[in-house]
């Protein structure tokens, strides 16, 4: 499908460079996403769906596609995503973004033998991760954390046991969650969906001196199980060992094909899908990610 329309497309690489990608072992993935919003006066929007484009991904072709018409302006925020700022009309509004890429079939990578840098030894764009944010209370967890993985082995060994016990011990519930639920909620409450998982799983490691940063993107059901649930954005975590990012879903905790990011930042309060300075009522969300022959 093609659409026409008003919102033009980024640069996409060369459809033979991605196809030539697909023959080495490259997966061809569809991914987007479709919002219907109600606004009650012109609104100021700035809009976070599309796949960044350094992240091993090569984008095939995207497109756009608003009702009504409106004009828009690309950029980037302070953590380096790409965004799109326009004006929301008053009255019914709907965006939709729908793109192909070409994914790598390797799942996420893993090295148990990797260590855990001293806060001392990091580089100076790694310490922000090291601070309490808004969503991720590492100070008030603090306690907690050394208690659970002050035993474990630094490096992968420690991030690997805070995934296991987010994993272990929240309990997946898309009723239970609720847009300003922190770290701490969760660890209480036990309960939460995605989101929740990783603020907590950030603030663990935030908490015993490991950089974290929150992540959220499209994750389809590649070599897994599907999930009894409509597709949704999914939310991930990534931590600095020996110099380098690495990713954890403390949510499904495997190594998963195909995380494709969309933002990263501190945490959920630094990468919303839709921001908008106004008010705008969401009425309906659909996402896709699925693989395609």
């Amino acid at each position: 499908m093609r659409w026409g329309g008003d919102w033009g497309k980024r640069k996409s690489v060369r459809v033979e460079e991605a196809e030539r990608n697909l023959v080495t072992g490259g997966l061809c993935v569809r991914v987007g996403c479709e919002f219907e919003l109600n606004c009650a006066a012109p609104t100021p929007a700035v809009v976070m769906v599309q796949p960044k484009l350094e992240c091993g991904h090569l984008i095939v072709r995207e497109e756009w596609k608003t009702q009504p018409s409106m004009t828009f302006r690309d950029g980037v925020d302070a953590f380096g995503n790409e965004v799109r700022r326009l004006v929301l009309p008053e009255g019914d509004v709907s965006l939709r973004y729908d793109a192909v890429l070409m994914a790598s079939s390797e799942p996420d990578a893993t090295d148990t033998s990797v260590g855990q840098s001293a806060p001392e030894d990091l580089p100076d764009d790694a310490l922000l991760y090291l601070l309490p944010s808004r969503y991720c209370e590492s100070d008030a967890l603090a306690d907690r954390a050394w208690e659970l993985f002050a035993d474990v082995q630094p490096g992968w060994s420690r991030v690997q046991a805070i995934s296991d016990w987010v994993h272990g011990s929240i309990n997946f519930d898309y009723g239970k969650s609720h847009p300003t639920m922190t770290a701490v909620d969760t660890f209480e409450r036990r309960e939460g969906v995605c989101r929740d998982f990783t603020h907590l799983a950030v603030a663990f490691c935030r908490a015993v001196n490991i950089p974290a940063r929150y992540a959220f993107g499209y994750l389809p059901d590649i070599d897994v199980p599907p999930l009894d649930a409509p597709m949704d954005f999914c939310a991930w975590m990534e931590v600095l060992l020996e110099g380098r990012w690495w990713t954890f879903d403390p949510r499904n905790n495997q190594r998963r094909i195909a995380h494709i990011v969309i933002g990263r930042g501190r945490d959920a309060a630094d990468v919303p899908m839709i921001m908008t300075f106004g008010k705008a009522t969401l009425m309906r969300m659909t996402v896709w990610a699925d693989q395609i022959e």
